[in-house]
C-alpha cells in the first residue's frame, strides 16, 4: 500500500518502523526537517518538509494515488483538517489521532462528518489498558478478544511458583482447566510452547481463557489478587484524566498528584470524587503523607519516562501496590523490561497496533479479516484474532489434520457465544472468531498460517 504519514513524533516514528517492516510504500511529512530526516535516514521512506494541511505539500507526497493517510501530529484540529483535505484531493482512506477529551464523546460524529475511517486516541487507549490491569492485578498485561469474552493475560513466573519445573502437559493434567498457554518470553527468545515445554522462574507467559477460568488459574498458581480498590496516580495529564474517569465510575478510591496548579483546579472540577493534590510526586515525603504505603494500585503517568521509572521502583519498594509505568520513548526497551516495574504501558505501541490492525484488515482476502492484533516481545510474536468468512478449504477439517507453519498455535475459537479452547478434533467454521499465536512471521489473512 502507498501510505502517507503526517507527523514524525514518537507515534509517527513507531508507525513508520512497523509499516516499513511490512513492506508498505511510505512518505513522511513534517515541518521539522531534522526530525523528518532522522526518520527517513533510518527507514525506507520518502520525506517531505512541510505542513500536512497544505494541498501542495500533500500533492507532492502523492495523495492523489495514495491508499491511506495517517495524521498523527500533536494538534487534533490539524489532524482532522489534514484528513479532510486528503479525502477531497485524493479520495484515500484517512486515520486521525485525536487526543483532547472534549472530542472523546464525539468520535462517531467526527468520523461520519469528516469522512475519517478511523480515529485513534492513544491516551484513552492507554487508560483503558491500565484500567484493565487494575481490574485484574494478577497479570502484568491484560487484553481481550472476541469483544471482551476472551481474556488474554500475561504474567511472570515468580520464585516458588508451583509451575516451576512442571511441563505443560503435566499442568493440564493436574489443573484440569480450559486455559491455553499461548506464548512464552524467555530472555530474548519467544516460544510457542508444546506439551513438553517446562516452566522456569522469570518466564513471561501468556494465557488465553474466559475471565472466571483465568481467575481460578491464578488462584491455583498462588497469584490471585482482588481488583484494586484504591489507586494513587502521579501525573494528571490526559492519560491520568481518562484513567481517573474509568476508576471513579468503577467505584475505586482515587488520589491524583500533579505539579501544575491550574491543572489541579481543572481536575478538581472535572473529577469531584477524586482527591487532587497539588505537589511534586517525586518528593518521597509527599507520597508517604498521601498514603502510598497503603494503596492497592499506583500509576506513574508523568510526561517524563525517567520520573515514571523511579516512581514505580520506589512504590514497589515501600508498598505492595500494583504498579503501572508509562514509558513514551522507544529506546532502551530491553533494559526497561528487565526492571521490576510491574506493568509497563507504551502509548505509542498501543496506537501502532490499532492502526496496523486496520491496515491488515484492508489488505486481507475473502477468507477472513483481522479483528484484533497485539504485538508481543517488541514484535517478535503476535496474537491475532480473525473473523472467518466464506467457503474456505480449511473449514470443517479437524485441526490435527491441517498443516500449520512452525511456531503457530490456534489459541481459542469463539462461536455462538461459546469459548472453545481447541483440541485436535475441533474444526473451524464460517463466522468463528479465531485467535492465533505466531512467532517469527506476520499475516493479514488466516490462510497464511498454513503451510503451502
Amino acid at each position: 500500500m502507498k501510505i502517507i504519514i503526517v507527523g514524525c513524533g514518537k507515534v509517527g516514528l513507531t508507525l513508520a518502523q512497523q509499516l516499513s517492516q511490512e513492506n508498505h510504500e511510505l512518505t513522511m511529512i513534517d515541518e521539522d526537517a531534522y526530525r523528518l530526516h532522522r526518520v527517513t535516514d533510518s527507514l525506507d521512506a520518502m520525506g517531505i518538509v512541510g505542513n500536512g494541511v497544505n494541498h501542495v505539500v500533500l500533492q507532492e507526497a502523492g495523495v492523489e494515488t495514495a491508499d491511506l493517510l495517517i495524521a498523527v501530529t500533536g494538534n487534533d484540529e490539524k489532524n482532522l483538517l489534514c484528513s479532510v483535505i486528503a479525502r477531497k484531493a485524493g479520495h484515500c482512506q484517512t486515520i486521525a489521532r485525536i487526543r483532547n477529551p472534549i472530542y472523546n464523546d464525539e468520535i462517531e460524529f467526527l468520523k461520519r462528518e469528516f469522512g475519517v475511517a478511523m480515529i485513534i486516541n492513544p491516551e484513552y487507549a492507554a487508560a483503558e489498558e491500565i484500567f484493565r490491569i487494575f481490574q485484574f492485578p494478577s497479570a502484568i498485561r491484560v487484553d481481550s478478544f472476541a469483544k471482551g469474552n476472551v481474556e488474554f493475560l500475561q504474567f511472570k513466573v515468580i520464585k516458588d511458583s508451583p509451575l516451576i519445573g512442571k511441563k505443560l502437559y503435566q499442568m493440564h493434567q493436574e489443573f484440569k482447566l480450559k486455559v491455553l498457554i499461548g506464548t512464552v518470553i524467555r530472555g530474548d527468545e519467544v516460544i510457542i510452547p508444546n506439551g513438553s515445554y517446562e516452566f522456569m522462574e522469570g518466564d513471561t507467559v501468556s494465557v488465553v481463557a474466559q475471565k472466571m477460568v483465568a481467575i481460578e488459574f491464578f488462584k491455583i498458581i498462588n497469584m490471585a489478587k482482588d481488583r484494586v480498590r484504591d489507586v494513587m496516580i502521579a501525573g494528571g495529564g490526559e492519560i491520568g484524566f481518562y484513567l481517573s474517569k474509568l476508576l471513579v465510575n468503577a467505584g475505586t478510591g482515587l488520589t491524583i498528584i500533579d505539579n501544575d496548579k491550574e491543572r489541579c483546579e481543572y481536575l478538581s472540577t472535572e473529577i469531584p470524587d477524586a482527591t487532587i493534590i497539588y505537589g511534586d510526586a517525586t518528593e518521597q515525603d509527599l507520597l508517604i503523607e498521601e498514603g502510598l504505603e497503603n494503596v492497592g494500585g499506583f500509576a506513574a503517568l508523568t510526561g517524563v519516562d525517567e520520573e515514571n521509572i523511579l516512581l514505580s521502583l520506589y512504590a514497589r519498594d515501600v508498598s505492595t501496590a500494583k504498579t503501572v509505568t508509562r514509558v513514551d520513548r522507544g529506546s532502551f526497551n530491553s533494559v526497561i523490561n528487565e526492571m521490576n516495574l510491574g506493568s509497563i504501558i507504551y502509548p505509542r505501541i498501543i496506537t501502532s497496533d490499532s492502526i496496523l490492525k486496520f491496515v491488515r484488515s484492508w489488505n486481507t482476502d475473502s477468507d477472513s479479516e483481522v479483528e484484533t492484533l497485539y504485538k508481543l516481545a517488541d514484535g517478535k510474536a503476535e496474537a491475532v484474532e480473525f473473523i472467518l468468512k466464506g467457503d474456505s478449504s480449511f473449514l470443517g477439517i479437524p485441526l490435527q489434520a491441517l498443516k500449520f507453519r512452525p511456531n503457530t498455535l490456534i489459541g481459542c475459537i469463539y462461536r455462538n457465544h461459546q469459548v472453545i479452547i481447541p483440541s485436535g478434533q475441533d474444526t473451524l467454521k464460517a463466522g468463528d472468531s479465531v485467535i492465533v499465536m505466531m512467532a517469527g512471521y506476520r499475516v493479514s489473512s488466516i490462510r497464511e498460517i498454513f503451510e503451502k
